[in-house]
């Protein structure tokens, strides 16, 4: 007897177990998801960083001034020696990708960094009287400034207009101009 109770009590535990497992199906099914949500990106603000970067870059460091406030700043950081690096990151209005990028490394190892892979065409552009080369890529594009002493990018998924939009914004800085 205790044989056979044993069989129904394995039975119905299967059984329910089933009857749960269509029920959680169901339920998902009819129950609206949506798994591509993702945490809104915080705002940043990076004005001390641009200060301290300023007073500390060997070279003027570039951030936007004037950009309507549907451009998202969402990264920033400096980093010293051995070869300074600047970095600010925004999303675009249409939720694009826009970063400026600066450093005294090699302009040709920054740029392969910096553009992730991007290369260099024939078209160049004119920004506040500085020549600015376009660079294209598999993943982001770049209009690349390269001055003595330090490179320049503005790079990411946005198309050349936002770039440009972005290089047009940029002031560059350095020291004692910072807090001005």
């Amino acid at each position: 007897m205790a044989g056979r109770n044993g069989k129904k009590t394995v039975g119905s535990l299967v059984l329910s177990l089933g009857v749960c497992v269509v029920a959680a199906g169901v339920a998902y099914a009819f129950i609206p998801h949506d798994d591509s949500k993702q945490p809104p990106i915080k705002r940043v603000d990076y004005r001390i960083e641009l200060l301290t970067a300023r007073r500390a870059a060997s070279y003027p460091v570039a951030a936007p001034m004037g950009l309507p406030k549907a451009w998202k700043p969402t990264s920033v950081r400096y980093a010293g020696e051995p070869n300074e690096a600047w970095h600010l990151g925004f999303l675009d209005p249409e939720g694009q990708y826009v970063a400026v990028e600066q450093s005294t490394d090699k302009p040709a190892r920054f740029i392969e960094d910096a553009s992730q892979g991007a290369e260099a065409t024939s078209r160049k552009q004119t920004i506040d009287g500085k020549e600015w080369r376009r660079y294209k890529g598999e993943k982001y594009d770049a209009l690349v400034l390269t001055e003595k002493g330090s490179t320049t990018l503005v790079t990411g998924t946005a198309d050349f207009g936002q770039l440009t939009k972005m290089a047009e914004a940029l002031e560059m800085k350095k020291g004692e101009d910072a807090a001005q």
